[in-house]
């Protein structure tokens, strides 16, 4: 029965580190309130870059002739 001792040190255990966690997080609270407003604030979305068509064509022809000179350069070696 040592497993079933380990399991129960290993509950204490986390269960301490909820406690404390949570003890954190309510003073984090308390300090969020206490800034009013200016603290309330929720954390936005970051927007997703929008590439243009062109810019996508633009990359994927450079990206063509790099390979396109890279195998060319490959067959030249052999």
């Amino acid at each position: 029965m040592d497993l079933l001792a380990a399991i129960k040190r290993e509950e204490l255990k986390l269960e301490k580190e909820l406690a404390k966690l949570q003890h954190q997080l309510n003073g984090v609270r308390a300090a969020a309130k206490a800034l009013g407003s200016k603290a309330g604030r929720e954390v936005t979305q970051v927007k997703k870059r929008v590439m243009s068509a062109a810019a996508r064509a633009k990359i994927g022809k450079a990206t063509k002739a790099r390979w396109a000179k890279f195998r060319a350069e490959k067959n030249k070696k052999k």
